[in-house]
C-alpha cells in the first residue's frame, strides 16, 4: 500500500524532491521534502528584485528630496555611503522580518511554496533567523559589493578573481549536501523545505466534531504542527502509536490550556476534533503567514 500511496503522491505532485525525516519534540518523525537548488534560486532572485526596487524607489524619493544638496561639496560621498547603509539595513531587515512573521517564508519562497524550520524538529527561533541572514552577507553581498565597485578604491584582478571564486564556492555548496544547505542554514540550523500542495487531507475530517475549540486556543498551533498531527493520525495503531498520541494529547491540552482532562478512550477522537477544527482554521488564514505575530502575543 507504501509504494501505491508514493506513486499516486508522485503523480499528484509532479517531480520527487530529496526527503528526510525531522524528528519532532513529540517524538514523531515527519517526513520533508527538501527544496531544490533551482527553487532556492529562483526564490531568492524574487526576493532580491523585490527588495531592490523597494531600495530604487526610496532611492527616487531621495534624490527629488534633496536634489539641491548634490552640488555642495563632499555630500556625493556621502550620500552613497548613506545609501548603502540604507540598503544593507533593509534587506536584512526583509528577510529576517518576512521569516519571523511568515513561519520562515519570505514573499520569493512563498510564491514558490518554500519555508525555512528548524533542522532539529523545533520552532523556528528569532537567533536562527538572523544567524542565517546575516551569514549572507558574508556569503554574497559583501564580496559582490567588492567585486562591482568601481574607480581607484576597487579591488585588483586577483583580488576580483579571489572575490570571484569565493562567491562560486559558497554559491554551489548547497549542490555538495543531500539537503541543499548553503553556510547560513549551516550556522543556524535551519533548513528550507517545500510546502506539500496537499498539505492537509480531507479523509480525516469526515465525522462531526465531538469537542469544540476557541480561536485563542486554534492560534496556538500551526500549520507544520498540524502536518506532524496528521502524519501521526495516519500511523498504524499499535502500543507504540497509541503511546505517542497520549503524549502529544496531552502536550496539545498543556498548550492550548484545555481545561478538562481527556481520558485514554477519548484521545483519538479528541486529536481528530483538533485537527479538523485546526485545519478550517488555518485554511480560514490561508494556512501560513498571518499567525505568528498573534501566536506571540497570546502566549502560544
Amino acid at each position: 500500500m507504501t509504494a501505491v500511496q508514493d506513486r499516486v503522491a508522485q503523480f499528484l505532485e509532479g517531480r520527487r524532491r530529496n526527503r528526510r525525516d525531522i524528528v519532532t519534540p513529540e517524538g514523531v518523525p515527519l517526513p520533508v521534502e527538501i527544496a531544490s537548488f533551482g527553487e532556492r534560486v529562483c526564490a531568492f532572485a524574487l526576493d532580491l528584485l523585490i527588495c531592490f526596487s523597494a531600495i530604487i524607489i526610496v532611492l527616487l524619493l531621495a534624490v527629488l528630496l534633496l536634489g539641491p544638496l548634490a552640488k555642495v561639496r563632499g555630500v556625493g560621498l556621502a550620500a552613497i555611503g548613506v545609501l548603502l547603509l540604507v540598503a544593507f539595513i533593509f534587506r536584512n531587515f526583509y528577510f529576517m522580518h518576512f521569516e519571523l512573521a511568515w513561519r520562515g517564508a519570505t514573499p520569493g519562497k512563498r510564491l514558490l511554496g518554500l519555508r525555512v524550520i528548524d533542522r532539529g524538529g523545533g520552532a523556528l527561533v528569532p537567533a536562527a533567523v538572523v544567524a542565517r541572514n546575516l551569514t549572507r552577507e558574508i556569503e554574497a553581498f559583501l564580496p559582490l559589493s567588492l567585486l562591482l565597485s568601481v574607480g581607484g578604491i576597487g579591488p585588483t584582478p586577483w583580488m576580483r578573481l579571489a572575490l570571484g571564486a569565493w562567491l562560486l564556492l559558497f554559491g554551489m555548496l548547497p549542490l555538495f549536501n543531500r539537503d541543499r544547505l548553503r553556510a547560513g542554514d549551516l550556522i543556524g540550523g535551519t533548513l528550507v523545505v517545500a510546502v506539500p500542495r496537499r498539505v492537509l487531507l480531507g479523509d480525516l475530517v469526515d465525522a462531526a466534531p465531538g469537542y469544540r475549540f476557541t480561536d485563542r486556543q486554534l492560534r496556538a498551533y500551526g500549520a507544520f504542527e498540524l502536518q506532524i498531527l496528521e502524519e501521526l493520525l495516519r500511523r498504524p495503531d499499535s502500543i507504540d502509536t497509541r503511546r505517542v498520541k497520549r503524549e502529544v494529547c496531552d502536550k496539545v491540552c498543556r498548550r492550548i490550556a484545555w481545561p478538562a482532562a481527556i481520558s485514554d478512550a477519548a484521545v483519538e477522537a479528541f486529536l481528530r476534533d483538533f485537527y479538523t477544527a485546526e485545519r478550517a482554521w488555518l485554511e480560514r488564514e490561508q494556512l501560513l503567514g498571518k499567525l505568528h505575530a498573534d501566536k506571540n502575543a497570546a502566549g502560544g
